[in-house]
């Protein structure tokens, strides 16, 4: 197998040492974990940002073999997966957290939800927010907590970064993340990391949601990345406005607390963004910024 070009180019291996030599090492891998699992390769490999996923048949059952980079939660990733238990999510078969691999079902993985139109993708999104809204245990991480730590650390890396806003958004971004880190989230579950390219075409549900990071707390935590990962496809603001006001109502959030996500959300990605050298990223969470922050 040869790891795909577009994969060795993602900007995840630009500081990342560890990763590039897991990518030397990955065809390795995959024929170690055939051999495991009794497997055989059934087609050329995909991947996303960084995990490369390999159809492939074990009998005559089609699968997939998913192999992640060391640093990636791969035994959070399984426990997420088995909570929802293919509730609006990729089902796990089998786990091996110290190699990076899991076993799934076979989604369409030429086709996720990118290829559709945005507002279909906002909707379909939303439609996802609430089926995942599942009970989770307490000792799960919660969006307050996510809350509470961007306030102890947004000024320090704001400016760090150069002051990369007017001060007033940051101190919108502050007032937000005091608020939402000083409210019960509630006990049910939440994707941390909710787009369109994290949902394929499925069989037995029409999306299915694959990789996900599982928190507790408001379904609307990630409402920022629905947006900024579509922002070129809604080129006037009343677009964008348009395409949040449809995920809210969609999801049955409080369109308050969605807009102090938005804030929050887009003032963390930007300063991430800005800490690992990203050029794109930045100035979509600059438009969200100053679309919902003023």
């Amino acid at each position: 197998m040869d790891v795909p070009a577009t994969l060795l180019e993602m900007p995840r291996w630009w500081h990342d040492a560890a990763g590039r030599t897991w990518l030397t090492r990955l065809p390795a891998l995959v024929a170690e974990r055939l051999r495991t699992w009794g497997l055989t390769a059934d087609g050329p490999p995909w991947h996303g940002s960084n995990a490369l996923v390999l159809p492939v048949r074990r009998g005559g059952e089609p699968l997939a073999l998913r192999m992640s980079p060391p640093g990636d939660d791969v035994a959070g990733e399984a426990e997420a997966l088995r909570l929802w238990d293919g509730r609006g999510t990729v089902r796990l078969l089998d786990v091996d957290a110290d190699q990076g691999a899991t076993l799934l079902e076979r989604l369409d993985g030429d086709h996720t939800l990118a290829r559709e139109p945005v507002g279909r993708a906002v909707e379909v999104l939303a439609t996802l927010m609430v089926r995942l809204a599942v009970p989770v245990p307490e000792r799960v991480r919660s969006t307050a907590e996510v809350a509470g730590a961007e306030v102890a650390s947004f000024r320090r890396r704001w400016e760090a970064a150069g002051r990369p806003t007017p001060s007033a958004q940051l101190g919108r971004a502050l007032a937000a993340a005091r608020e939402l880190a000083a409210t019960d989230p509630g006990s049910t579950a939440v994707d941390a990391d909710l787009h369109s390219e994290q949902v394929l075409r499925g069989g037995r549900e029409p999306w299915l949601v694959v990789d996900p990071v599982l928190l507790r707390g408001d379904r609307e935590h990630d409402l920022a990345r629905v947006l900024w990962t579509r922002l070129e496809e809604l080129p006037e603001d009343r677009d964008v406005r348009d395409a949040f006001d449809m995920a809210v109502s969609v999801a049955g959030v409080p369109r308050d607390r969605a807009t102090s996500w938005v804030v929050v959300r887009s003032m963390s990605y930007l300063l991430w963004g800005l800490e690992h050298g990203l050029t794109t990223d930045p100035v979509r969470c600059r438009r969200l910024l100053d679309l919902f922050a003023g």
